[in-house]
């Protein structure tokens, strides 16, 4: 027997199956929120996966073909143009059996002798390893510097007409802040164990000794610099009064000079010398990892330690 409607036990029922058909509702449309929340994150990913470089030459496919390393930017060790990656990309290149002939692209206003002096000796012994392996240089706005130091071990460099290539040089640069501070009335309070241990301090005043001294190390760089230069042009440099002083020239006066070989691009190198105008990249390239720790690590400390208080370093500019 039906309860009636007049009865209050019917009107509790009555709650408590609206009640429960909303809860259940409410549960459904959580059910489907998570789903499509979570089919949103796999599209993401997926997305993420196929789009982002997360790090690591190009795959090796098999065939003969020119290989390619590019020498970006300033030469240091910590960025991306460091003789840990041009090394890598360049032994990968060398070992690969279908590697036909190894183009090294070079835009780079140079950076650390050190790093440049490393590929290349790197450069020097892989050649000597393959010799039947040729490598070539192919200039783009700009090979200065280490940059060109690197370009003198190749067999051969080839430039833009507009191209810049010289700057045989080193430096070393700083900042001196003792009129400022005489300014400010602060007084620099220096202790140091051996009287040259605050080298070219840029707080104190300069000492003539140690700027000798350091004009000592630089041209000890610089000879270095123009051996291997003339040991990499051989009979091809026509050297001036000029060239190894620092200036720079562009690819049509370099070729002239005999810096440079011909005019030529990566993809004439390959098609016309190389005679393999397949080009497969093994450049070493950076992965997320590496960018996030490099944008919150040491460089952004250093670099504003160097802003803010100065600092000497040595390049080969």
């Amino acid at each position: 027997m039906e309860t009636p409607p007049n009865d209050p036990q019917w009107e509790r029922q009555l709650l408590e199956k609206i009640a429960f058909s909303t809860l259940q509702e409410q549960k459904a449309k959580r059910r489907w929120g998570i789903f499509f929340k979570l089919s949103a994150l796999v599209y993401l990913v997926a997305v993420l996966v196929l789009v982002i470089d997360w790090g690591g030459s190009e795959t090796l496919v098999d065939g003969k073909h020119t290989a390619l390393v590019h020498v970006r930017g300033t030469i240091e060790s910590s960025g991306d143009a460091s003789a840990e990656k041009i090394n890598g990309a360049l032994q990968s290149a060398f070992e690969d059996k279908g590697t036909a002939g190894v183009i090294l692209r070079i835009n780079s206003p140079g950076g650390s002798p050190v790093q440049s002096g490393i590929v290349y000796d790197e450069i020097r012994r892989l050649r000597a390893k393959h010799p039947e392996v040729p490598l070539y240089v192919v200039v783009e706005d700009l090979c200065a510097s280490g940059g060109y130091y690197i370009a003198a071990a190749a067999d051969k460099i080839f430039v833009d007409k507009a191209s810049i290539v010289g700057s045989i040089g080193v430096l070393m640069d700083g900042f001196g802040f003792t009129s400022t501070m005489e300014k400010l009335g602060v007084e620099r309070r220096l202790l140091t164990a051996g009287e040259n241990k605050g080298f070219l301090d840029p707080f104190s005043p300069q000492d003539s000794k140690q700027k000798e001294h350091a004009r000592v190390l630089l041209g000890e760089i610089h000879k270095q610099f123009i051996e291997v230069v003339r040991q990499g042009r051989g009979a091809r440099l026509k050297e001036t009064p000029d060239m190894f002083s620092g200036l720079m020239w562009t690819g049509s006066q370099s070729i002239q000079l005999g810096l440079a070989d011909d005019f030529g691009t990566v993809d004439s190198v390959a098609r016309d010398i190389i005679k393999a105008d397949k080009i497969l990249d093994y450049s070493v390239k950076e992965n997320i990892a590496e960018r996030f720790a490099k944008r919150l690590g040491a460089d952004m400390a250093q670099s504003l330690v160097l802003r803010l208080f100065g600092g000497e370093r040595v390049t080969i500019r």
